[in-house]
């Protein structure tokens, strides 16, 4: 359980943050970067939610569970692996959190036609604001797979962040009436 009485500590003025293992790291730090991008992609969600909820309740509890999991992920990701006992066991995103993306990923799709061109992102609110958190998502895997070049990263945190831009991507076609309402790229429209 997390007890948070006072919101700020001071400790992180001289430019430092601390991970769940203790270790301080300054803010710029690729590992912080990594799971503050995380972050960021679970606010976009919370934006599209608000054009969801009585609207689209098979998506919106869909992206109530993606919120609870980037918290996971981002815990996930502040606490490397060490051979250090850290007291508990460290929270790790899992196969089974994977497996559910891609469920709904496949419940969302089945009822989609297939893309004849790239979609721009637009449509309704909840589409434009799921394409939004689709790139967001994308940009935070990118920081997680250079992470994972240089320091241990759990796989299912990195194939989690990886379908979730899939999940996006699905939903928001959904919401623009199953894909009739998505705004196709016309190559060369404008030459």
């Amino acid at each position: 359980m997390v007890v948070l009485n006072k919101i700020y500590t001071k400790t992180g003025d001289d430019g430092t943050t601390a991970l769940g293992s203790g270790e301080r790291r300054p803010k710029h730090d690729l590992r912080i970067d990594a799971y503050g991008t995380v972050d960021e992609t679970n606010a976009v969600v919370g934006l599209v939610r608000l054009h969801t909820g009585e609207a689209a309740p098979e998506v919106d509890g869909v992206l109530s569970r993606i919120q609870n999991d980037l918290f996971d992920l981002g815990a996930d990701l502040a606490t490397p692996e060490t051979d250090q006992d850290l007291g508990y066991e460290p929270l790790r995103v899992t196969d089974a959190q994977v497996e559910a993306i891609e469920q709904a990923i496949d419940e969302l799709n089945a009822g989609l036609s297939p893309l004849r061109s790239f979609v721009l992102p637009g449509g309704s609110k909840a589409a434009a604001h799921l394409h939004l958190a689709r790139t967001v998502s994308r940009r935070a895997e990118r920081l997680m797979v250079e992470l994972a070049a240089r320091e241990q990263v759990n796989p299912s945190a990195v194939r989690y962040m990886n379908r979730l831009s899939d999940f996006f991507f699905v939903a928001s076609r959904h919401l623009n009436d199953k894909g009739e309402k998505d705004v196709l790229w016309v190559p060369g429209q404008n030459r």
